[in-house]
């Protein structure tokens, strides 16, 4: 019988110790397939800070280093830098990048570091007990905010790929979801999309997930999906926000 469906080699094979519904691991799955699929697999190499992703080198069966909380994207400029001939990544969540590493992943991509970001955003501080994050929406309930966010106490959320896409070194940005097989599907494009212009040495490469917390939104994880359809999506538009010329030489 032919198998429709195999355990891919990008992924260790241990039990998982996200929380049940967390995407997390959809995500990494995503990766550590397309980089087999690149045949990269054997020269990648992933940068996780502090958070629910410091978890990745459990999973992903790649070359990975840890960083300090938000410094991932300073640790994969040296390391591109050093190993041009390998493929590079950081895996962020949104409490690393959108806060205390806001000056790293600007700059990195101002600077057009040829590396690749996957960027997971759900909302929230998922690690460290459900704090409101940059990314927490207005009117959304987090142990640091009670009552909701709101505009005159916290400002509005930060929409890091309408951000990142503002700056010249950053060639390929875009926002997908893992909220449905549909968006899963264009995710993993968006992953291969930016692996292989990384390969082209054209400058930084952002993917962002939208992505679920049920533990720390209070919700079911069947209810968590449904929560970033009805609430994420609307504030932060799925697409493709920049993406390199087809002019633009090697």
């Amino acid at each position: 019988m032919k198998p429709v469906f195999t355990y891919t080699k990008g992924m260790c094979r241990v039990d998982t110790s996200y929380c049940p519904g967390c995407t997390h691991g959809i995500a990494h799955r995503l990766v550590t397939e397309t980089l087999d699929e690149l045949g990269k697999l054997g020269d990648a190499i992933g940068v996780a800070p502090i958070g629910c992703s410091v978890q990745a080198h459990k999973f992903m069966n790649v070359d990975m280093c840890e960083s300090a909380h938000g410094r991932a994207p300073a640790v994969a400029s040296g390391i591109r830098r050093v190993h041009p001939d390998k493929t590079v990544f950081t895996y962020q969540g949104d409490g690393d990048l959108a806060s205390i590493g806001t000056a790293e992943i600007i700059h990195a991509a101002a600077r057009g570091e040829k590396f690749t970001t996957f960027f997971i955003n759900n909302c929230i501080y998922g690690m460290t007990g459900g704090q409101m994050a940059p990314t927490t929406l207005i009117g959304q309930r987090s142990t640091t905010s009670q009552e909701g966010r709101t505009v005159a106490q916290a400002g509005s959320p930060i929409r890091v790929c309408e951000l990142l896409s503002s700056l010249d070194g950053a060639v390929y940005v875009e926002r997908v979801a893992l909220d449905s097989p549909a968006h899963i599907r264009a995710a993993k494009k968006a992953v291969r999309r930016a692996l292989e212009i990384q390969e082209k040495r054209l400058g930084f490469t952002f993917v962002e997930f939208l992505s679920t917390c049920p533990t720390n939104w209070g919700l079911t994880p069947a209810d968590a999906m449904k929560w970033v359809g009805s609430n994420m999506i609307p504030y932060y538009p799925l697409g493709v926000f920049r993406e390199p010329e087809v002019s633009k030489a090697v």
